[in-house]
């Protein structure tokens, strides 16, 4: 079976990774006893960097999904597994991550990697919604600014290492480092699919324009910043809801994959780049800005969570680099896979586009907008 995912330039293109079929799952699912004999997959995920489906059983709908033994290992998903196992006895509401008979949050079978979780409550309302295309509604905006703020007081008491992965993970290492081209250049014999893409380009000097208008002047702030574990990928597309409704609730906070040790600051500004700006349309102009968006998720956080003046600048500061570590992931990612072009998509558009987008007009005019509201 085939199925389209979601392409980097927004559009639909054959999945890299096969979709799952009803007797792989119910191969997987017999080890879960409770949710009885799967019956139908009901929806296969249009996410691209693994395969993922819902399977209702003849006790409960359950979310499977899996990944290549490149990409997770078992202990790779325990990592996410005990985080969001934390969020949710914290008050969360987070779809919880399901045991088979032997107590096992995930499974290795052959070159796969699976991971089972309860189907999350309310209504995915952006499942379809590309995690580039910016939010238009302002209430929920404010709502997830707010429940952003609520997992990181959730998350301020745990207390874990660090992903022991790079690949597809929102790290902060490089973006916190005093010098970010000396930290990349130490990681590279342990990151050979990144170190395999760079050689063949002047990358020290290219990174160096990345970095060049904004890491000096934000690094030593950050560097103060309290550790705290965070979500990575704080797009609506993450969130189930209540209703479509303006005053929605947030009835689910799903996908952890993106999750790492960083700060707060970080996670919001991931949420800003994801929610309020239009990087598939940029030649539109001030038309990819969405300030109001912006505004409403800073303001829905400052409900739950304090953020002074200095709080506020530091975000728009580090906005233009809050990319930096993930962007190197993707490129690590697709170079894996012997693709020929995403990898320099990940590299040119990505990595140094996004950065030096924050250098144009409507660049300028965004971070004016989060400045202004300190």
């Amino acid at each position: 079976m085939t199925h389209d995912v979601h392409g980097m330039a927004g559009n639909h293109e054959p999945a890299q990774w096969p979709a799952l079929r009803l007797a792989e799952v119910r191969a997987l699912l017999s080890g879960y006893a409770t949710i009885g004999a799967p019956q139908r997959i009901t929806w296969h995920s249009p996410r691209p960097l693994s395969a993922a489906c819902l399977v209702q059983c003849a006790n409960a709908n359950v979310f499977v999904k899996r990944h290549h033994c490149s990409v997770r290992t078992v202990a790779t998903l325990h990592e996410e597994h005990y985080f969001s196992d934390h969020l949710r006895a914290a008050g969360m509401p987070v779809p919880e991550v399901l045991r088979d008979t032997d107590g096992r949050s995930a499974r290795a079978i052959g070159d796969w990697v699976y991971e089972v979780h309860a189907r999350a409550a309310g209504v995915d309302i952006y499942r379809d919604t590309i995690s580039w295309v910016p939010l238009a509604n302002l209430a929920h905006a404010h709502t997830a600014g707010t429940m952003l703020a609520r997992l990181h007081s959730a998350a301020s008491d745990y207390r874990a290492p660090q992903r022991d992965t790079h690949i597809l993970v929102a790290r902060s290492e490089l973006l916190c480092a005093t010098d970010p081209i000396a930290t990349l250049q130490a990681q590279l014999p342990q990151r050979p699919q990144l170190a395999g893409y760079l050689q063949q380009r002047d990358w020290q000097a290219e990174l160096g324009t990345v970095l060049a208008p904004w890491h000096a002047a934000v690094q030593p702030r950050l560097a103060q910043q309290a550790r705290c574990w965070t979500h990575g990928d704080w797009h609506v597309s993450n969130l189930c809801w209540s209703s479509a409704d303006d005053d929605a609730r947030i009835t689910a906070v799903v996908d952890f994959g993106l999750a790492a040790a960083t700060f707060a600051l970080f996670d919001l500004a991931t949420a800003i780049e994801r929610n309020a700006i239009g990087w598939l349309h940029l030649e539109q102009g001030m038309a990819a800005v969405h300030a109001d968006i912006a505004r409403a998720l800073i303001a829905g956080y400052r409900q739950q969570r304090a953020l002074d003046a200095a709080a506020v600048h530091l975000l728009g500061d580090l906005l233009p680099l809050a990319h930096l570590d993930f962007a190197l992931s993707e490129v690590e990612y697709f170079n894996a896979l012997a693709d020929r072009h995403k990898p320099d998509v990940a590299w040119t558009t990505f990595l140094r586009g996004h950065a030096a987008w924050f250098s144009t007009a409507p660049g300028r005019t965004l971070l004016r907008a989060i400045h202004d509201c300190a």
